[in-house]
Order: C-alpha cells, then sequence, then structure tokens
C-alpha cells in the first residue's frame, strides 16, 4: 500500500503525541469548525462531503498501523499503537467519530460553527484532534465556492438591471481556466468542483470527475471549441485571417457557439478589419455566435474597445431595459479576472450602454490558486473536553490577537426559521442536537449528522448543492 493512502499519516507530526497530553481521566472530546472572518462576511459551506469519501470511507487496517509506527519511530515521535490497534479490533478500523455540519451549498455568514466533531468512543477520545489536518482542509472548497458565489452576486447585479434574461445568461457568465494554474490535479478537482457549485462553465476537467464520484452529477458543466494561441501564431501574422477564418469553418454552424482568442498581434485590428470586415458576412452566415477573447492590455479599457468596435462592425439590438446587445458576436476576459475586475469590467461596459449579456469572464488562478487558509479564517479547535465524568470548557483567550479567541463548549448552529438568521448556541450535557434540548424560541438545529462511526450519513447530491447555494442572495 502507498503511504499517501495511509490515513494514520495523513495528519502533522506533532498530532501523534497528542493522546498524550490531555489530562488523566479524559475520556470524550469535543471539536468544531468556523470562517472566523476574512475577505467575505459569509461563507459557502461545500466539499466537506468530498473529504468524508476520499479519507474516512477507508478503514484503518494492521498494514497502515506497521506501516505508522515504523515511520514515527524514525521520525522522533511517540505513536498509539495500542489505541489504533483497539480501534481495529473493536470497531473494524472505523473512526468512532460523530461529525454534523450544516448541508452542503448553505450560506452561513462568518463566526459561526459549521461543523462540529466528537468522540464516541471513550477509549478513542483522542482521534478528534488526530485528523484535525485532513478536515481542516475543507477551508480550500469552501473559500473557492465562496469566492465563486460572491463573483455570481456580482454578475447577477449587473445582469437584473441590464438583461432581459438573467437568470438564463447567468450560470455560463464565469468560466473555470484555472487547471494549469493550481498546485496538483487533486487541487484542480476539488477547486473546479468548487466553482461548480454557483456556475455551469468549467475547462477543468478534473473538476467533472470530481463532481461524478462525489456528488452524483454525471456531467456538471459544459465548454465550447476555443482557440489558444499556438492554433493561431501557427498560421503566422501574415495568415491571421485565415486562421480565424478556419475557426469558423471548423465549428460555426447555426446555433453554435465558438470562442477565438484574437490579440496574439494587434487586439484592435483584429476586432475592426479581420472580423468586423473580412469575415462579416462569414459570420452571420454561419448563425453561429463568435466570441472574441482579448487577452492582454487593460481588461477595462480593452474589453470596452472591443465591444464598441465590434457594435461599429456588427451592429445590435437594445433590449426592454435599454441596453445594447451585440448583433453575431460576444466578448469573453480571461485575462486578469478577479472579483474586483470583474465589477469594474461591467461597470465600464453598462455605463456605456452595453448589456451585460454581451461578456462572459474566464477565471484562473484568482479562483483556484489564490486563496489560503488566512482568507476565510478558518479554524478548528477543541471547545470541549469530558475529564473524570465532567464536561468542562476547552478554549484559547491569546491577549495578543483577541481574533483568535475560540469558542467554549459543546454547540450547535441554530437558524431562525422565519427571519433565516443564524446563531451558535451551547448544548447542554448529553444533547446531541438541538432537537434534544431547549432551543432558542423560533430557532432550528442547522447542523445535521453527516458521519457517525465509520458510515456517511448524508449524501449530498450536486443538484441540491447548487439549489440551496442559489437560493442565497447577498
Amino acid at each position: 500500500m502507498d503511504f499517501l493512502d495511509n490515513l494514520l499519516l495523513n495528519t502533522d507530526s506533532y498530532k501523534a503525541s497528542h493522546w498524550l497530553q490531555y489530562p488523566p481521566g479524559t475520556d470524550a472530546t469535543f471539536f468544531y469548525v468556523e470562517s472566523r472572518g476574512g475577505l467575505y462576511d459569509r461563507t459557502v459551506f461545500f466539499g466537506l462531503q468530498s473529504i468524508l469519501k476520499q479519507a474516512l470511507a477507508r478503514r484503518v487496517t494492521r498494514d497502515d498501523i506497521d506501516q505508522a509506527r515504523e515511520l514515527f519511530a524514525a521520525h522522533g515521535e511517540p505513536f498509539n499503537e495500542a489505541g489504533w490497534r483497539d480501534i481495529v479490533d473493536r470497531h473494524g478500523g472505523r473512526l468512532p467519530l460523530r461529525i454534523r455540519a450544516v448541508p452542503e451549498g448553505t450560506v452561513v455568514p462568518t463566526q459561526q460553527a459549521l461543523v462540529t466533531i466528537e468522540s464516541t468512543d471513550p477509549r478513542a477520545f483522542w482521534v478528534p484532534s488526530y485528523i484535525e489536518t485532513l478536515l481542516l482542509r475543507l477551508w480550500y472548497p469552501v473559500t473557492v465556492a465562496t469566492v465563486s458565489w460572491h463573483a455570481k452576486q456580482t454578475i447577477r447585479g449587473f445582469l437584473e438591471r441590464t438583461s432581459d434574461d438573467p437568470e438564463g445568461q447567468l450560470p455560463f457568465k464565469l468560466h473555470d481556466f484555472g487547471a494549469r494554474g493550481v498546485s496538483s490535479a487533486e487541487s484542480a478537482a476539488i477547486g473546479g468542483l468548487s466553482h461548480l457549485v454557483n456556475f455551469m462553465g468549467t475547462d477543468t476537467v478534473s473538476g467533472l470527475l470530481a463532481a461524478r464520484a462525489w456528488y452524483h452529477e454525471p456531467m456538471a458543466a459544459f465548454s465550447i471549441p476555443a482557440a489558444e494561441h499556438s492554433t493561431i501564431t501557427a498560421w503566422g501574422r501574415e495568415r491571421e485571417v485565415d486562421a480565424y477564418r478556419n475557426m469558423l469553418r471548423q465549428f460555426a454552424r447555426p446555433g453554435a457557439i465558438v470562442a477565438v482568442v484574437s490579440d496574439s498581434y494587434d487586439i484592435f485590428r483584429a476586432v475592426s478589419e479581420h472580423w468586423g470586415r473580412t469575415l462579416r458576412e462569414e459570420v452571420i452566415a454561419s448563425g453561429a455566435t463568435v466570441v472574441i477573447r482579448p487577452d492582454s492590455g487593460d481588461p477595462v479599457a480593452v474589453v470596452h474597445e472591443c465591444l464598441r468596435r465590434l457594435d461599429e462592425a456588427f451592429g445590435h439590438v437594445v433590449n426592454g431595459k435599454g441596453f445594447r446587445v451585440l448583433n453575431h458576436v460576444r466578448v469573453i476576459q480571461g485575462d486578469g479576472i478577479n472579483p474586483d475586475s470583474i465589477r469594474a469590467i461591467l461597470e465600464r461596459a453598462t455605463g456605456a450602454g452595453y448589456s451585460a449579456d454581451n461578456l462572459t469572464f474566464g477565471m484562473g488562478g484568482a479562483l483556484l490558486q489564490r486563496v489560503d487558509r488566512d482568507t476565510q479564517k478558518f479554524a478548528l479547535k477543541c471547545s470541549a473536553a469530558r475529564v473524570d465524568g465532567r464536561w468542562i470548557d476547552v478554549y484559547k483567550e491569546p491577549v495578543t490577537d483577541p481574533g483568535k479567541t475560540s469558542k467554549r463548549g459543546r454547540m450547535t448552529l441554530a437558524r431562525h426559521v422565519e427571519s433565516g438568521e443564524y446563531r451558535t448556541v451551547a448544548l447542554p450535557d448529553g444533547a446531541l442536537s438541538l432537537d434534544e434540548a431547549n432551543a432558542p424560541a423560533g430557532f432550528e438545529d442547522a447542523l445535521v449528522t453527516v458521519w457517525e462511526n465509520g458510515e456517511l450519513r448524508q449524501d449530498w447530491t450536486l443538484a441540491q448543492v447548487r439549489e440551496r447555494a442559489n437560493a442565497a442572495r447577498l
């Protein structure tokens, strides 16, 4: 077996010694996950299910234990061999844990408990701490889904103001270009899938495979034929227009969409002369929509100028909201795209009278790679331990950084039935949820048990996740 598949080695080195560090008499622990703040004031919860299916679904084996014992001995760390063998012998290698979480796709304000993790076997109280490293990696899908969701709200606002069909246009307005800019195929899969919580356009094939593997979605998103610089420049500068004509002849059919990068030499000449004059009639006759892609320069200025020149060449109609929609052509901007530049481009274009219908965006590094755990200040902390039969609060309160003060006690997330307000509330001793406690007036428990003692208790589909995320608004 590959060491990289061993759950016992999917942790930080110092975790191997933590079972010896709790007070004598400890027989249960309780942990939680939250976004303590960050760039956005709310997050889209997503990705825990993929971690559970990938990592926790595999039972611990005696071979795993032998590998871990040998590695940690050479590494200089103690290892709880007896504890892990007990889990194999008594639990069949299933981890004695209960994990509760908000349903995936739920949009929750920061500084609220999103997940709780608790031990279910007094002899394995230390297990929740051991798996902190792998569970906290859910910061990545949550953060990518959150960035994508907030970009969607921005685009939605411009479409609602300038488009006759805002909801029909929205799912394809932000395309994932990020596969080549991430650290690994796994990052492409997880990040690419997280974007698809909000949109249905991608070139990250790994995200499609992840949707199939973990969220029951046979085809999560779509793409179109599109040129890259090499397929244009291979024709030579003198034959640039022939490269564009070849794209039309290969892919332009009635109702089709084809994207052509057009800034290999001079984007403005390409738009006005090649597309706007030489190929104009071929574009119109094809019945396709040709999407021009500028790929350099100041995105705000270049996109606006491309729209203006395409308008001169192909004309427009004025929609029901008084904005211009180009005939036969559109623009996609994939260079320099981030949530701020999306807003700036749309402000310039719509300010000039062009509907957001005319624009699509491709986002790469800023979507899948330019995030980290501190983007939303994610933390997984112990908040309670049972010592000598009594639950005690566990927390930190550093005088040097009040923002790192952690929550105390056993808890759950409550949601007000009418207002939708979220509130992290205490659970009394023995209660597993608000159903077993006195809930605050008008509140219901927002957490559900998703994993218990080695079994997946909820198995969300991507369609369910999308429905929740799309229903939320800023």
